[in-house]
This record gives structure tokens, C-alpha cells and sequence, in this order.
């Protein structure tokens, strides 16, 4: 357990928050330190404001969009420092501009989220000049030193990504491949006994939706990243052809999905699934060693108890099909521990094959696999014909920037009420915790206040019982980094880091430290109660009204999966990257539908529409994408034979049609005149040979039952 604890440890100080977190504080700290040893403090606070606002931007991406995304961002502040510098004399223009200034940014979500990212950035460099009056030469120097800061920024991050090039790649990698070990670990839970099947499930499709958003993070990078994309270097082809398997990794773990219910009624008697269970979880194990190695640059090895213990299952199930003369078992329940355990031995095979990529002689040799990137990857152009098509109420972009600039207004009006001496926190809360969902903004807000208000405890403990100045900086840069790490990992552990960082800093500065505590939490409940009774009676967004779109997607990309997986069979097509595209567009819709239905969770009552069927509907669709990775898995992994799949393809005609049905009873709901007959197949005799009609035969029903199911739904 000891050990478990040291590896997590490490695991985090080697991963790319802790990586971004000591950067961001290099960057932001440094200006100060250095300026402040010729008496230049307060230009080096300026300069670190410069630093601190672009740092928002230099999220993990391919190196070009990070560059062009904190040069864009370098502009933008330098020339709002400058404007709000020159007019923040005046109340009214100071309103008028933050209004205009909120909207217009806050309609940067429409181009992706690190365009977001700008928006926000921009956004806060006015606010906190928003207060800070003075003659036009010194704003002309302010802005400057801004402009130095940001500047400064860009070149360190720049530099240190010159210095490593693929390490962001092998920490986001390795991140993918913990989820993909979660998401396992949660699947070997279905063989324990006695187990909440709903609850289970549950928990599977949250963590599907965070291997989904791990490895479009990886994609999206290891497409878009040049060096990688022209297999230049033998450690772009191997991390390329490690997250290639990977991804086919995770299509086999996708797949291990049966009725659990009925295994556990037929073979907990003799305690088989146990075994599987601790299997599947020695799995989950050799991969996180797997994602630990890309971090360290060690080498990988399956462990031998792993590989004696599969051998021993595969020997109990052998025993277990000679002594079933008498039929105790059902065979379609041993054919499934049978097919689980081959597929096992497959997953196993994978894992082999990736980690033998980790040879240091073998690396050199990796050859390139083709690859048709740019049918993966999704582009996102700014496009002003798309910002002005959104200047609709029906646009839920165009609804959020309306509150967040109403909101902003209010929020000033507020703090220039009450006259506090740091009131901007107000707007930097309101900034900070608006969302475009109502269910987004609820859990910032609690996350925002939970942080603020037990971080300023710990900081007014600091501040009372530490006094010397050495121990206090070094508080300092532990908070600091603490803050900046977790920032996008764990929102609650940022700020509460954040909040005793800035109590710190006020101090050092002599700007008082027990008082600011307190104005803090006051600010933070003013603007948090704000953005938060904005975001249910303002233009809201409800997650419901995204729900009839996104079972669309899922729909359509389930119909084009199983339709690219039957012309393995009918036209056995050597060409996979329709079928891999097909793939990916399922884990994206599946994971976007999942996560939607997360967080109708959050919303109030009267908002949570069909759940229960929306419930239902996730589940189905979990289910066949599931039953239809079984069935590709049984054309490029297994070896089982059939005469003549033409007999498949009436089943296979009607499973489409039915997956049509369902997608117009979505678009356009009708009553349907009569039902539609299942096409069944006659087989005489059920062996491991003819498994291939029960899964297109299950992948049938499945498709039946959400034809049915969207007969009900009326959105």
C-alpha cells in the first residue's frame, strides 16, 4: 500500500499538471524576484500580471496552436491595458466598454475552447486595470510592461518545449492510458458478486467519457504536431504507434460487455468469475506500469503471474466444458467465458506488442503505419459569417455572452457600491464561475466558494502563526505551484491553494493580510450568488434542450459503426480507416450524450426531462456500440469460420432499417402503423463456430429495442 502511495506520488510530479504548474510559477514569479533586487518590485508585479494572463491561454496542444494562441493573446492585452488605462476615469465609458468587451469575448466559445481561453484572458487583464487610475504616460509604461510580461511568457514556454519536444505528448499519453486502466478496473467490477449492476454502469459511462476527452486530447495533438505527423524521428513513429494500439485496446475492452446477470446466476457456485475479476484487474495494473514507463522512459514487462493465471483459467474453462455432460451449464454461458477469456488473451497479445515497442534497439526500427490523419482531426477556422449566424437568441453561445455581459454590469455596479478595496474580485469571481450551462456554473460556483473559504482559513492560520519572511516565501512558491498544478485537474484544490498564495503575497507586499482574508470571502459570495441566480433566470441553457441533437449523433454514428463493421464481413475490405473513423465518431457521440445526461444531474427538477428514458437510451446505444465491437473483434481478432455470410445480410438489412426508424422517430415523431418483425435465423445447434449469428442477432434486438424506445420520446 506503501509502495501504491510512492508511485502516485511520483506519477503526479512526472505528469503535465505538476509539469504546466512549475512553469506557469517560473513564469509568473521570476519578473518580480528579479526586478525586485534593483528596487523595481512594482514593475516586476506588471510584468508578472503580463505572464499571469498569458499563461491562461498555453493549455496542452500542438505547439503552433499554443504559440499563435499566446501571441493573439499578447496583442489583445496590450492594447486593453492601454484603453482601459486611458478611460477608467470615467464610470459610465468604464461600463459601456466592460459590457461590449464581456459579450464579444465571451462569443469566442464558438471557435473552441482555447479561443475561449483568449476571451477570458482578455477579460481579465481589464478587470484588474479596471481600478488602477493614473497619468497616460504611466498607463503607456503599465501596458508596456505587460507587454514585456507576456512576451516573456511566450519565449519561456516556447523554450521549454524546445528543450523536450515530445515530452507533452508522453505525459498526455500517459494520462489516456490511466483512463483506459480505470475504465478496465470499473468493468472487472461486473464479475464481483452481488454487485449494483446501475450504479456500476453508471460509473462506466463517466469514465468512458474521460477516456474519450484523454484521447482526442492525444489525437488532436499527436495529429497536429509536425515533427510526429512526418515520422521525422523514431520517438514520434513510436509514441504514434503506441496510441494507435491503444486505441484498438480500448475497442477490446469496449467489447467485453455481456448479460453479467446471467453469468453471475449460472457460474457464481463455482467461483470462475473471481477469477476474471482479478485477471482483468492484474490487466489494469500492467497498464498503468504502461503509462508510468512513458513518463520515466523505462521498459514495460508483463508479469508472469499475470500470464500463468490466464493460463489457468483457460484450463479451468476446459474442465469446466468436459464435465458439463449433463448440462448444468447453459453452452451459451461457457461459449461467453470462453470468448471473454480469448479476448483477454488478445488484449494481452496488444499489450505485449506496445510494450515491446519500449525496446531501446527495437525503437529504432519502428516502421511508419499509414495513417489518414486529416480524416481524424477536425479544424476549426474563424469564420465571422459563423459569429454572425450566432447572433440569435436560439444560439446558446449567443445567450451566455448576453448574461456574462449583463452579469459583468451588474457585478460592477456592485462592487463600485460598496466600495471595497479590492472590489474587482467580484467581477474576477463572476468571470471565473460563468458557464454556458446552468449545471457547469453550479459546480464552479461550489468549487469556487468551498476553496475560497477553507483556503482562507488556512491562510489567516499561516499568517498568524508563521513570521518569518524566509518560511513564508517558501509557502509561497509551494502554494503557488500548488494552485497553477491543479488548475485544470482538481478546480476545488487550485483555489484552495490560490487563496492563501494571495494572502501571502498581499502580506509580503504590505498590503495587510487577516482584513484581506475576509474582503475575499465577502467577494466571493457576492459575485458567486450573482453569476449563480444569473445562470437560472438570465438566458439560460438547459441541457435538455442539447438532448434531441446529441441522441441524433449517437444514433447516426452507431448506424455508420455497424455499417462499416458488416462490410468486413460482406466485402472484406483491407482498407480500415473508414471503420476507425466510424469508431472514433462513436466514442465522441457516446461520451458528448453520457456527459450531457451527467449533468442534467446538476439541473433543478422541473428541468430533468425524460430521464429515466434518456437513461435507457445511453444504455442501448453503450450496449451496441459494445455488441458491434464484439463483432469486429471477431473478424480481425479471432479465427472463427463461416460458410456464407450472404445468409447474414437479411438481419443485417433490417438492423440498419431499424436504426433508420429510430433516427425519424427523433427528428420527426409519428405513430408507427405496425411493428417491425425480427429476422431470425435457423440454427440447429449452438457451437463456438455459429457465435457470429448471436451477435448479429443480438445487435438486431438491441437496434429493436431502441426503435421502440424512441417511439416514447417525444422531445
Amino acid at each position: 500500500m506503501f509502495h501504491k502511495h510512492i508511485r502516485t506520488v511520483q506519477d503526479f510530479l512526472l505528469s503535465i499538471y505538476f509539469a504546466d504548474g512549475l512553469r506557469i510559477t517560473i513564469g509568473v514569479l521570476c519578473p518580480s524576484l528579479i526586478l525586485a533586487q534593483f528596487g523595481l518590485l512594482k514593475f516586476g508585479m506588471t510584468v508578472s500580471l503580463g505572464a499571469m494572463c498569458v499563461s491562461v491561454v498555453d493549455t496542452p496542444g500542438p505547439i503552433v496552436h499554443r504559440r499563435n494562441a499566446m501571441l493573439i493573446t499578447t496583442v489583445s492585452i496590450f492594447l486593453l491595458s492601454i484603453i482601459v488605462g486611458l478611460t477608467n476615469t470615467s464610470i459610465y465609458f468604464t461600463g459601456i466598454l466592460l459590457v461590449f468587451c464581456s459579450f464579444i469575448f465571451s462569443m469566442f466559445f464558438l471557435y473552441g475552447l482555447r479561443a475561449a481561453a483568449i476571451g477570458t484572458a482578455s477579460l481579465l487583464i481589464m478587470v484588474l486595470s479596471i481600478d488602477d487610475i493614473r497619468p497616460w504616460n504611466e498607463v503607456l509604461i503599465y501596458s508596456g510592461l505587460v507587454l514585456t510580461g507576456s512576451l516573456w511568457y511566450t519565449a519561456l514556454s516556447y523554450f521549454f518545449y524546445r528543450i523536450r519536444p515530445f515530452r507533452i505528448v508522453q505525459q498526455m499519453l500517459s494520462d489516456s492510458i490511466h483512463e483506459v486502466s480505470n475504465f478496465l478496473r470499473a468493468k472487472a467490477q461486473f464479475y464481483h458478486q452481488n454487485i449494483n449492476y446501475d450504479a456500476q454502469y453508471a460509473e462506466l459511462l463517466q469514465l468512458q467519457v474521460q477516456v474519450h476527452e484523454k484521447q482526442d486530447a492525444v489525437r488532436e495533438l499527436l495529429f497536429k504536431t509536425r515533427e510526429i505527423v512526418r515520422d521525422s524521428t523514431p520517438e514520434g513513429r513510436f509514441l504514434m504507434l503506441v496510441f494507435v494500439d491503444m486505441v484498438d485496446l480500448f475497442e477490446q475492452v469496449m467489447s467485453t460487455y455481456y448479460n453479467y446477470e446471467q453469468l453471475h446466476d449460472q457460474f457464481d457456485s463455482i467461483g470462475i468469475l473471481s477469477h476474471y475479476e482479478s485477471i482483468i484487474n492484474g490487466i489494469a495494473e500492467e497498464l498503468d506500469n504502461l503509462a508510468f514507463s512513458l513518463k520515466t522512459g523505462g521498459t514495460p514487462l508483463l508479469s508472469n503471474k499475470l500470464l500463468n493465471s490466464v493460463n489457468s483459467l483457460k484450463a479451468e474453462i476446459v474442465a469446466l466444458e468436459q464435465n458439463n455432460k449433463e448440462l448444468k451449464f447453459n453452452t451459451l454461458g461457457i461459449i461467453a467465458l470462453k470468448n471473454i477469456e480469448v479476448n483477454i488473451e488478445n488484449i494481452l497479445a496488444r499489450l505485449k506488442t506496445i510494450n515491446g515497442y519500449f525496446n531501446k534497439n527495437e525503437k529504432k526500427n519502428l516502421k511508419r503505419r499509414d495513417i489518414e490523419i486529416e480524416k481524424f482531426i477536425t479544424r476549426q477556422n474563424v469564420d465571422v459569417k459563423l459569429f454572425l449566424e450566432n447572433l440569435t437568441l436560439s444560439s446558446s453561445t449567443f445567450r451566455h455572452s448576453l448574461r456574462v455581459a449583463i452579469v459583468m454590469l451588474i457585478g460592477f455596479v456592485v462592487s463600485k457600491s460598496l466600495h471595497f478595496s479590492h472590489s474587482y474580485w467580484i467581477l474576477l469571481t463572476i468571470l471565473v464561475i460563468s458557464k454556458p450551462g446552468f449545471s457547469l456554473t453550479k459546480q464552479r460556483n461550489y468549487e469556487r466558494l468551498l476553496g475560497t473559504v477553507v483556503g482562507a482559513f488556512i491562510g489567516m492560520g499561516i499568517l498568524t502563526y508563521v513570521h518569518d519572511k524566509h518560511a513564508l516565501f517558501g509557502i509561497l512558491l509551494f502554494c503557488m505551484i500548488g494552485c497553477y498544478s491543479f488548475i485544470r485537474k482538481n478546480y476545488v484544490v487550485s483555489v484552495l491553494f490560490m487563496t492563501p498564495y494571495i494572502l501571502v503575497l498581499f502580506d509580503f507586499l504590505g498590503m495587510g493580510g487577516l482584513s484581506i482574508a475576509r474582503e475575499r470571502i465577502y467577494d466571493t459570495l457576492i459575485g458567486s450568488g450573482i453569476a449563480l441566480v444569473a445562470s437560472y433566470f438570465l438566458f439560460p441553457n438547459w441541457e435538455h434542450e442539447k438532448l434531441k441533437e446529441a441522441m441524433l449523433d449517437t444514433l447516426k454514428a452507431n448506424l455508420a459503426y455497424f455499417d462499416q463493421v458488416t462490410l468486413l464481413y460482406f466485402e472484406r475490405s483491407e482498407n480500415l480507416t473508414s471503420y476507425k473513423v466510424a469508431r472514433k465518431e462513436v466514442y465522441v457521440t457516446s461520451a458528448n450524450l453520457a456527459s450531457l445526461f451527467q449533468r442534467m444531474f446538476s439541473e433543478p427538477k422541473s428541468k430533468q426531462l425524460l430521464m429515466k428514458e434518456i437513461h435507457q437510451f445511453t444504455a442501448l446505444n453503450h450496449l451496441l456500440s459494445s455488441y458491434v465491437a464484439t463483432l469486429s473483434l471477431y473478424y480481425k481478432e479471432h479465427t472463427f469460420g463461416y460458410a456464407n455470410f450472404d445468409e447474414l445480410k437479411p438481419i443485417s438489412k433490417n438492423t440498419i432499417y431499424l436504426l433508420n426508424l429510430s433516427v425519424e422517430n427523433l427528428l420527426v415523431h409519428k405513430e408507427q402503423i405496425s411493428n417491425v418483425p425480427l429476422v431470425r435465423k435457423k440454427t440447429e445447434q449452438q457451437t463456438a463456430e455459429t457465435v457470429i449469428d448471436e451477435q448479429f442477432d443480438m445487435i438486431q434486438k438491441v437496434a429493436y429495442d431502441i426503435y421502440k424506445l424512441t417511439e416514447k420520446i417525444k422531445i
